[in-house]
């Protein structure tokens, strides 16, 4: 699909520009509300992170859904994946997040659910881009929608989280510390861990409106690391903003990010018999958790990158288990997207049945060296055409031959171009990585 407004996680970019404003949010709210709940109970959920400029975006939303006749039922700061559950728990018409995940403050977006929690598909969101080229038309006075707060969200979605732990088994003993990106999560992953009775510590539980993800989070697990570290805990469990991502560590301060999490939850799942299928990674997933998972028998594809893609590649080949290597992993058999809190618990799920600490729980995977670069470009420039880069890339892949790989992307929501190169010799991928790198910065 040739999207005008939509990217790959609905509509994002800098506040107060296009198409961040509370003009086009309006409008959004307006033609979003007049597709997604035409044949419906016209209600909608709206949920969002905790930057300051959410509500500003939410009572935009709120005023277009209203126009389009819709009542909205207003969630407060809750994590992504948490809309998702809730908008079919509710037997709501759709879900709206107000989020720009991993992103710095200054950044927004909106992104939908439908009333099956899983993200729209393409041909919806043209419905509604259609939309947005017409002048909105307001329903009569008496048929505009009303807004209620839901008080008890985030109690309903913790004790969800609860549920996909196994009642015979339990936290205790256990010391976690939690990294809430000062995002979405911090008010219900604590909960979740010490009702399950570990022992916890947090960082980055205080959002101001623009710490979120700043120096914390999973996109900064150094922060964690040290954390554990210094306090001597068991391990550690780290969220993006928006709460639908996750890393952990380990006592020692290891990192261990999405291919490992996938590979621990798979051959749990496959030491208790209930495993069925394979694994669906992305283009950036390890290589080392293709050939893990190949050793214990169990199937692996890729997807392009993109929790939708990997999704569509789930529901294709009617398998269960997913995620990217940046810590989005989808667990059908409880979520329908992304959600870093049960992830999380599913992976505590395989340390506490093996009685083992999460360094041991880890080994079986051993990952080739990767390096990823990301490199900022000028929009309306395509960098991943230009003629320096082309020669760049193919002179990489005739040092890597058959023992490594590389990957160049665009982000599907910041303006980067993502360099990754992976092979056996880690100084040889780091110099790689580096050299095409320069070479897309350099195209003006």
């Amino acid at each position: 699909m040739d999207r005008k407004y939509f990217g790959t996680d609905g509509v994002r970019g800098a506040v107060g520009k296009f198409p961040i404003t509370p003009e086009f949010v309006l409008k959004l709210g307006w033609a979003a509300g007049s597709v997604l709940a035409k044949n419906g109970k016209k209600r909608v959920l709206i949920g969002k992170d905790t930057r300051i400029s959410g509500y500003m975006l939410e009572s935009a939303l709120e005023a277009g859904l209203s126009a389009a006749g819709i009542k909205s039922l207003l969630l407060g700061p809750m994590p992504t994946p948490a809309v998702s559950y809730l908008t079919k728990a509710f037997r709501a018409d759709a879900g709206v997040v107000i989020s720009a995940s991993h992103n710095p403050y200054y950044d927004n977006g909106i992104k939908f659910f439908s009333r099956q929690g899983t993200k729209l598909p393409d041909e919806v969101e043209a419905e509604i881009e259609k939309l947005l080229d017409h002048d909105i038309v307001c329903t009569g006075s008496e048929n505009l929608g009303k807004a209620e707060r839901i008080d008890d969200a985030t109690g309903r979605y913790i004790e969800f989280c609860k549920s996909t732990f196994p009642n015979d088994l339990s936290l205790e003993g256990l010391r976690i510390v939690l990294d809430c990106a000062n995002g979405a999560t911090y008010r219900s992953a604590p909960s979740v861990f010490r009702e399950l009775g570990a022992k916890v510590t947090t960082i980055g539980t205080a959002p101001n409106g623009i710490n979120i993800n700043d120096g914390v989070g999973s996109t900064h697990p150094e922060a964690l690391a040290r954390k554990v570290v210094e306090t001597g805990a068991d391990l550690g469990i780290a969220f993006d903003g928006d709460g639908d991502r996750v890393m952990l560590v380990d006592k020692t301060g290891y990192i261990i990010d999405g291919d490992e999490v996938l590979f621990i939850v798979a051959r749990d799942m496959q030491e208790r018999g209930v495993f069925r299928g394979g694994v669906v990674g992305t283009l950036m997933s390890n290589l080392g958790l293709e050939l893990a998972l190949k050793k214990i028998r169990i199937p692996f594809i890729r997807s392009a990158v993109g929790d939708r893609y990997v999704m569509e590649e789930l529901i294709d080949n009617n398998w269960r288990l997913g995620g990217e290597n940046s810590g989005h992993v989808i667990c059908l058999d409880y979520v329908s997207t992304g959600d870093g809190i049960v992830s999380a618990l599913q992976v505590l799920r395989a340390l506490v049945r093996k009685g083992c600490s999460l360094e041991e729980l880890r080994g079986g995977i051993s990952k080739c060296p990767q390096k990823l670069v990301n490199v900022k470009f000028v929009e309306g420039l395509d960098p991943l055409h230009a003629p320096n880069v082309l020669v760049a890339v193919k002179r990489a892949e005739e040092r890597l031959g058959k023992r490594g790989r590389v990957l160049l992307r665009k982000s599907g929501t910041e303006p980067l171009i993502r360099v990754m190169v992976e092979g056996l010799d880690e100084k040889e991928v780091s110099d790689l990585a580096d050299m095409i790198a320069h070479e897309v910065s350099e195209v003006k």
